[in-house]
């Protein structure tokens, strides 16, 4: 493996700065927090978690309207996180434990305090008017287009001083950039050179299919939906092909320096449509995320068609990348049904997720099961959950602090945290899962540690086998190793041979359950209920 594809190799564990840790007692995290808690990610022992790479989300300055997505600075770090010297010790430190930092890069838009979009506003004759999209009619009451934005809305909002509407995607605190003016796709791309000349090692990016907006802001067709956004067909701001060309534009500043990685968030569930932002010949992202398979019920037939359907668009053009939790979507362990044996389905996702072909990426807390907090009103601060509340609740009860032990607050902060940690953090915490060998928390760790050693599972091919509705069941082949992978998803338990490997036999190397026998034969396999085997054929 060349050193520039290290990511290829890697576990990406996700952090939510706010959430993570706090180290100074106000109740937001903060890069000090995380620092603090480096040797849980990875101390060189299989005693800690193992993951080889931190995703941040954003830790720039904002006035946190969508907490943090809405940049005004995107070369320093926002007081409440720290400072650049901080953030320079914590490269430091993380390097020095072999982990890579990647920080998230939001391409499409800025805070409407930018010093930009400041300047934008300023006059309608201003050096950098075109920097953003801005638009004339006969007055306020009359729109450019029909078009929404995503949080709710009119997308268009009225500047009074100039008499214009300028057009924003999310909030009107978030005004969308202007793609097509030279200058300002020379200033983003320096923005990442900024970072990469200070060490970090790439970057995730921000729903990169929404940088290109129609030329001639032609209005969205009309479609059933249930709120004016969805009462749309979004071919005119969004999922523009032209995007495509911002990701090489990217790729090309990232192999300027080498050994850099870019994932990128196509904000689409068409995975064919991702695959175009993909460049193994240096035209595009290294990876996209694959929302289709993210976004999958606990049903086995449902993800070998995601994943088989990845295989086959993506391995053309990329390096495949998995997740199942993050800061934007309900957490998996609720989605997938939660209730008393929540955590056992929780042990057969994360074995799907640490064993398929690709880069796995963990959101922080899924290691030790922490699930969708409930969230009354009053406690919602996300843009859209205050708006669509209670049809819609936000992303808030994905964001709740880390769960770190069952003292006061979950050991997240000694103050009041900026969301309420969920109420079964007493049973559900770091400190209890790590001195409970039957916990999520030790199932990750050692699933972790093994997948380092196997090179079926790093490098090797992938091929699913029939093993009947209630069965995940496929084969990861090196040239030096051939591992069977079987998982239940019943609960019940099964027994089944799989086609294909008739006669065969093994050896189990690897199980969610004590192996007496670690001999087995491939004419009969026997799996417990929420049962995982790995077995070296």
């Amino acid at each position: 493996m060349r050193s520039t594809e290290w990511w290829k190799h890697a576990v990406v564990y996700q952090i939510y700065p706010r959430s993570f840790k706090d180290s100074n007692g106000d109740g937001i995290g903060d890069i000090g927090g995380i620092l603090s808690r480096l040797d849980y990610l990875n101390d060189g022992t299989d005693s800690s978690l193992g993951i080889d790479a931190i995703w941040l989300n954003p830790v720039y300055p904002s006035p946190q309207y969508d907490f943090g997505y809405d940049i005004m600075d995107h070369r320093n770090i926002d007081p409440q996180y720290g400072s650049l010297e901080d953030f320079d010790r914590l490269l430091a430190e993380a390097h020095r434990r072999g982990i890579r930092i990647i920080m998230d890069f939001v391409p499409s838009v800025t805070s409407h305090l930018h010093p930009w979009f400041i300047e934008s506003r300023s006059s309608a004759a201003s050096p950098k008017r075109d920097w953003y999209l801005w638009r004339r009619t006969s007055g306020r009451t009359e729109y450019p287009n029909n078009w929404y934005g995503f949080f709710g809305g009119r997308a268009w909002e009225w500047d009074n001083k100039t008499g214009e509407f300028y057009y924003h995607n999310s909030l009107p605190e978030q005004p969308d950039l202007n793609w097509r003016n030279p200058e300002v796709a020379r200033a983003m791309l320096d923005n990442m050179r900024f970072w990469y000349d200070r060490g970090v090692d790439g970057f995730r990016i921000d729903v990169l299919n929404y940088v290109y907006k129609d030329r001639e802001f032609r209005s969205n067709p009309p479609c059933l939906g249930r709120r004016p956004y969805e009462m749309q067909r979004h071919i005119y701001e969004k999922d523009l092909t032209e995007s495509y060309e911002v990701a090489g534009m990217m790729r090309a500043v990232a192999d300027e320096y080498g050994e850099k990685m870019l994932v990128g968030e196509i904000y689409n569930p068409d995975i064919e449509y991702a695959a175009g932002f993909l460049g193994e010949n240096k035209d595009g992202v290294n990876m996209v995320f694959n929302f289709s398979f993210a976004e999958a019920p606990f049903n086995p037939r449902r993800f070998r068609k995601e994943i088989e359907n990845s295989e086959r668009v993506i391995a053309k053009r990329g390096w495949p990348s998995y997740f199942l939790s993050n800061h934007d979507i309900t957490r998996h362990i609720s989605r997938f049904g939660g209730g008393a044996r929540s955590m056992e389905r929780a042990r057969v996702a994360a074995a799907m997720l640490l064993t398929l072909r690709g880069t796995p990426f963990l959101y922080m807390g899924e290691e030790i099961g922490m699930a969708q907090t409930p969230l009354s009103r009053r406690d919602i601060l996300d843009p859209p959950g205050q708006r669509y509340w209670p049809f819609y609740k936000g992303r808030d009860g994905a964001r709740t602090p880390m769960q770190w032990s069952a003292a006061p607050y979950a050991g997240f902060s000694t103050a009041r945290p900026w969301l309420p940690v969920h109420p079964d953090y007493p049973k559900v915490n770091v400190e209890k899962a790590s001195g409970d060998s039957s916990s999520l928390l030790r199932f990750y760790r050692r699933l972790i540690w093994f997948r380092k050693e196997q090179s079926a599972l790093l490098d090797g091919s992938i091929r699913f086998l029939d093993a009947g509705g209630k069965t995940l069941a496929f084969l990861r082949e090196s040239e030096r190793q051939l591992l069977l992978v079987c998982m239940d998803f019943s609960g019940g338990g099964t027994r089944f041979s799989p086609r294909g490997l008739e006669g065969a036999s093994g050896r189990l190397v690897f199980s969610s359950h004590d192996i007496s026998n670690p001999e087995i034969s491939c004419d009969s396999i026997k799996l417990p209920p929420y049962g995982v085997m790995i077995a070296e054929i």
